[in-house]
């Protein structure tokens, strides 16, 4: 008994979540991001503004884009698991090509948030950050995996999570995704 309480309790929390999170989606898709308020999307979603503090302590942007633990956690996964001949550069390159505004063939819903995202500061700026937290996450797997720990590569890593926020906002964002990589591959020859 005691083993399925917490697959229950688990399960709450997921749902709840998700349930912030599709109302948040939603009221931020109808009105805008700066005309919808954590109370409004509370009641939405049938919960208290403290119940989505402590699922979202980020606030209002993380129920758009959520936490950097999953995004961090993705990347060194992206490193550590490529396939035999595959470049840490491709690897990465081919990872920011599935995610938000590079995404060739995003569902409508989707697209609609990664434009959000882009035209409203706050949720950019929330991005960028997201991003640009997973620095040391990332230095560390590309030093593993290289055998070199030295600053070249917390400059790669640095350089790499700026492409988000850089390219995403570029007319054509997946031509400026592969400009990017273009450039990182002349610096990193060997990555």
């Amino acid at each position: 008994m005691g083993q399925t309480e917490p697959g229950r309790r688990e399960r709450k929390k997921a749902a709840t979540r998700q349930a912030l999170s599709g109302a948040a989606r939603e009221l931020f898709l109808e009105r805008g991001f700066d005309n919808v308020t954590v109370a409004e999307i509370a009641d939405a979603a049938d919960t208290a503004v403290s119940t989505l503090f402590a699922h979202f302590p980020g606030g209002k942007e993380a129920l758009v884009l959520g936490h950097g633990g999953e995004r961090e956690a993705a990347l060194a996964d992206t490193v550590r698991g490529r396939a035999e001949g595959v470049s840490i550069l491709e690897a990465l390159r081919d990872f920011l090509a599935t995610r938000g505004p590079f995404d060739p063939k995003p569902d409508p819903l989707s697209r609609r948030v990664a434009d959000l995202v882009i035209a409203t500061p706050a949720l950019r700026a929330y991005a960028r950050t997201l991003w640009t937290d997973c620095e040391d996450a990332l230095a560390k797997v590309i030093a593993e995996e290289t055998g070199q720990d030295d600053f070249s590569v917390r400059l790669l890593a640095r350089y790499v999570l700026e492409i988000p926020d850089l390219a995403g906002t570029e007319p054509a964002p997946a031509a400026a995704l592969d400009a990017a990589f273009v450039f990182l591959r002349r610096g990193w020859p060997g990555f």
